[in-house]
């Protein structure tokens, strides 16, 4: 099997796993309790906290842990509006993650008024149209770092300055780039950040928010004590303990995979555009290292799938999140690619098990399939 699917998902490192394992079984306790067993899950627990901030140049109270990316962006928009109650209009973009755009359309019929951006061709937000977009009722622009379908990287620290000279927050949904690229807060210039451990070799369900000292933000769970009050319920020590190694182990193997992983990118970009009639979606250069979207004309992008599939190939056309909808994709139609087109589109997302052999396998089996989907649709003739 060759698995090209690591925006949706990545594979559980070895060394995270053997890092869990002691907080699954001999130390279980509760870091709530007063107890040796709970102390020392406490311990790891704090000292994983330490470690993450470290990591991403935060400070360990500016960090809270959570079950995921989704949950983070959800309380990053949530407790921003929450803790200030005199402003109501929010700006974030039409090619967001559905955890931003969702909660948003739920935030509009709550009374609140939401403007979002547009991108250009390449899927990028232009810093002239935040800058026009912003006024004095804005409280918080929420601009993701990189799109996790087409991999385009936003110009974030422009964005973030343009939102302070508006006097409003700043968050990112980092989801797609903590891990991958160089990810620091305080370079960024952002206010709130998400992040997701299953993104980077770690285990699913446990994520973080990072917050920056003095910005206002709720409670998003209630019912204890935990997260220094922000968020309640038994902390899940295992899994924020495999977020932390992973991250540390992506961080520390940062440069030679970004190097490693571009080459690959282009190389798979180059060789599949050799195919006719074929587009690349994002932008050449501006872009995640292990990201592939590229559109076939005259194709249905989930016939593609099925047969990649019979031949042990592991892929997507879009957001895992969206993966059941027969809708084209949103952000694909937000810049500008024809509907009947936004339907033929390929997503081969590269982790630290891609080989260049992977890559000349898909594309080996890639001409064929395409030829035969057009053989058979009425399109293609």
């Amino acid at each position: 099997m060759i698995y090209l699917d690591n925006a949706a998902t990545t594979r559980p490192r070895e060394e995270v796993l053997e890092a869990m394992m002691p907080y699954l079984t001999e130390n279980y306790g509760n870091p709530s309790s007063i107890y040796k067993m709970s102390r020392e899950a406490r311990i790891a627990l704090d000292g994983a906290r330490d470690k993450v901030a470290d990591l991403i140049g935060a400070e360990s109270k500016e960090i809270y842990f959570t079950g995921g990316g989704t949950e983070s962006d959800n309380w990053a928009l949530r407790a921003a509006i929450t803790a200030n109650e005199t402003r109501r209009h929010i700006i974030t973009s039409q090619i967001e993650h559905h955890a931003i755009l969702h909660t948003c359309k739920k935030l509009e019929k709550e009374g609140f008024e939401v403007t979002y951006l547009p991108v250009d061709e390449f899927g990028l937000v232009k810093p002239k149209d935040l800058r026009t977009a912003i006024k004095k009722e804005t409280l918080l622009v929420s601009i993701m770092h990189a799109n996790n379908e087409v991999g385009t990287i936003q110009p974030i620290k422009t964005l973030a300055a343009i939102t302070h000279d508006g006097d409003a927050l700043f968050h990112t949904d980092a989801v797609q780039t903590v891990g991958h690229i160089p990810v620091n807060v305080e370079e960024l210039g952002v206010d709130m950040l998400s992040l997701a451990a299953h993104k980077f070799g770690g285990p699913k369900g446990v994520g973080a928010l990072y917050a920056r000292r003095g910005t206002k933000i709720t409670p998003f769970v209630e019912g204890g004590g935990q997260e220094r009050n922000m968020r309640a319920g038994t902390e899940n020590v295992a899994g924020i303990i495999g977020l932390c190694k992973a991250l540390e182990l992506a961080v520390k193997e940062q440069e030679s995979e970004i190097k490693r992983l571009t080459e690959l990118r282009d190389y798979a970009i180059n060789e599949i555009l050799k195919i006719p009639n074929t587009t690349l979606y994002g932008h050449s250069v501006e872009r995640i290292p292990n990201n592939v979207n590229i559109g076939f004309e005259y194709i249905e992008g989930e016939s593609l799938l099925l047969m990649l599939d019979s031949k042990g190939i592991c892929a997507s056309s879009g957001s895992a999140c969206t993966s059941g909808s027969l809708d084209p994709s949103h952000v694909l139609l937000a810049m500008g690619v024809p509907h009947e087109k936004a339907h033929g589109s390929l997503r081969l997302t590269l982790g630290i098990d891609t080989t260049k052999e992977d890559i000349d396998y898909v594309i080996g089996e890639l001409a064929p399939i395409i030829k035969k989907l057009r053989e058979m649709s009425p399109l293609g003739h």
